[in-house]
């Protein structure tokens, strides 16, 4: 299949380049206006098919300013679509025998027993099940570049409800508490892990935990646009109204968009909320999820780890999103009344973050589908407008 070149001049200031098989002209007219109509500053969408990259696209400028064009080479922070990359680590344990999902959390990690929490097998860690979205104790910013002083603080924290009785979004907790039980098991950090076991291995240019040499590729996260004057800010709106515990979920330790663009948030690991990486990188990793674990001789995870992960384990009103319906698999959002994953057929499962980006693994159709950006998106839930019109545009494609 030939591919063509993706240059566009179509797009107001912004200019488009890559690659796009004739076959996905659709997905390269969305891309394309996104940029014209939709507020796009700079992202990067790609697509692999059976594994191999279909779609390779990026463009706009890695600025708010837009002083910087968004190269091939240019990175971001993904904010919680780091949580699927947590959760391959967990199963690639599970693969090598090493991790037990029904085995209780305090197994590898004794001091996890405290409050109650003696019993609490590893799965409900990653099915939002273990109760523990939160931290009650206020902490400081600085508090989430300090592994030790998170996890110690998850260790001693009582579970907000029974665990495994509801389930609700862990947005950051997940990562430490998933990461943690990957560092008791095999003495490396969850970025030392990531890299070394899957993305060196594969070939891929993301991180959990950014070395300095790669800050100038690293685009600008941007922050919501406000709303026009007059109008409420809904997610504002939301939390203003919600309970002290997803309160505390969201901004304890408190942070801003301003603080996820600084060298102490890229330079921490931070498993559910910081890899820093591009589409084409996310597209590779979760191809191979679609196509029973392994792509050009490199296997990811097993096809039995993929089908536990992607199997319902939580579904219905979230304990922490204000009651929105939500579902997860072990580590991996899921279609639902409220986060569908656009035309992706009923196999599909991925991971979404926060402000728009996603990547997602179709074992029905052997797609993966991933996209970045750095201007955030206003919207409680995933999938965010500019990736759906992508989704929508990759199916009507195939």
């Amino acid at each position: 299949m030939g591919e063509v070149d993706a240059r566009i001049g179509d797009t107001g200031d912004s200019v488009i380049d890559g690659t796009c098989e004739p076959r996905f002209q659709r997905v390269r007219d969305a891309f394309a206006e996104n940029f014209a109509s939709y507020g796009e500053v700079g992202a990067t969408v790609a697509v692999a098919v059976d594994g191999q990259l279909v779609v390779d696209l990026w463009g706009g400028h890695a600025d708010a300013a837009r002083t910087r064009l968004w190269t091939r080479d240019t990175i971001v922070n993904i904010a919680s679509t780091t949580k699927g990359l947590t959760a391959i680590c967990a199963h690639r344990l599970v693969d090598g025998g090493l991790l037990d999902l029904e085995a209780p959390v305090a197994t590898y990690w004794p001091e996890f027993a405290q409050a109650g929490k003696a019993t609490l097998p590893v799965h409900f860690l990653l099915s939002h099940r273990a109760g523990l979205p939160a931290i009650e104790t206020p902490l400081p910013t600085e508090a989430f570049y300090d592994w030790d002083r998170m996890t110690r603080a998850l260790a001693a924290q009582r579970p907000w409800w029974e665990p495994g009785t509801r389930h609700g979004y862990h947005p950051f907790t997940f990562g430490w508490l998933v990461g943690e039980v990957v560092r008791r098991i095999t003495g490396k950090s969850l970025g030392t892990y990531w890299r070394e076991e899957v993305a060196e291995p594969f070939g891929i240019d993301c991180h959990i935990g950014l070395a300095a040499e790669h800050d100038a590729r690293v685009a600008e996260f941007i922050p919501v646009p406000p709303p026009p004057p007059g109008q409420p800010d809904p997610e504002t709106e939301f939390l203003k109204h919600a309970g002290p515990m997803t309160q505390k979920a969201v901004n304890n330790p408190p942070k801003t968009v301003a603080d996820m663009n600084t060298r102490a948030w890229r330079r921490a690991e931070i498993p559910a909320g910081n890899a820093h990486t591009h589409a084409r990188a996310l597209a590779r990793v979760f191809g191979a999820l679609a196509c029973g674990g392994a792509v050009a001789g490199v296997r990811v995870l097993s096809a039995s780890s993929i089908n536990r992960a992607r199997t319902e384990h939580a579904s219905g009103p979230d304990a922490v999103l204000f009651g929105i319906p939500t579902r997860f698999g072990l580590g991996f959002s899921l279609a639902s009344p409220g986060a569908s994953i656009g035309s992706a057929s009923a196999a599909a499962f991925g991971s979404f973050g926060a402000g728009g980006s996603m990547a997602l693994a179709d074992p029905a159709t052997r797609v993966s589908f991933a996209y970045v950006m750095n201007q955030m998106g206003a919207g409680l839930m995933p999938p965010d407008p500019r990736a759906a019109r992508l989704i929508d545009a990759l199916y009507a494609s195939m």
